[in-house]
């Protein structure tokens, strides 16, 4: 997302604040939910309020930011958001209330794009489910959050127990770049 974005950690903390459906975010838990440092967080917040696409409140010490609906960058950043960062935010939102999902993380070819691996432009978003969820409640989130990507999101949902196997499929995935979006990825 670089290219696209200042940093990594710019497009990440843009996805929370554009895409996760809270209304508005204090820095730490910004920080938190982008997985960036308290002062990155700080910094890259000024920037953006600076150049009007956030604004701000303060609440006691506590600073809540949110995109800005007067500027005319917010829908552009919230659709170009939408195809590159979006994934990521938009899973966690959709699979965190789905009862029985202990752990979710992309792998394939879109989160070796993510994690700036070379290659061709993903076709499709790979999404690893770990727990023991209702398939169609996965499906049916998948599907969703396809539709708002414009890209295919398929889901492979296994247990705990299956992911400890020694499988080749299992082996690839190991290996492969992977991005969390619930939880810690099942072999650490």
């Amino acid at each position: 997302m670089a290219p696209l974005f200042r940093s990594d950690g710019q497009a990440r903390l843009l996805a929370e604040l554009f895409l996760s459906g809270a209304d508005e975010l204090n820095l730490n838990e910004l920080a938190t939910r982008a997985g960036l440092a308290y002062g990155t967080v700080h910094r890259e917040v000024r920037r953006l309020l600076e150049a009007g696409l956030l604004i701000e409140r303060r609440v006691g010490q506590a600073r809540l930011v949110r995109p800005n609906p007067e500027s005319p960058l917010t829908q552009p950043v919230r659709d170009l958001l939408l195809v590159s960062a979006g994934p990521v935010p938009l899973l966690a939102a959709e699979l965190r209330d789905i009862d029985g999902v202990q752990a979710a993380f992309l792998y394939g070819s879109f989160a070796a794009r993510m994690r700036a691996e070379p290659g061709e432009a993903p076709n499709d978003i790979d999404v690893m489910v770990v727990g023991t969820p209702d398939p169609m409640a996965v499906y049916e989130a998948c599907q969703r959050v396809g539709d708002q990507v414009g890209r295919e999101v398929n889901a492979t949902i296994m247990t705990p127990e299956e992911m400890q196997e020694h499988s080749g499929f299992l082996a690839q995935v190991r290996r492969s770049a992977t991005v969390p979006i619930i939880g810690d990825l099942p072999w650490q």
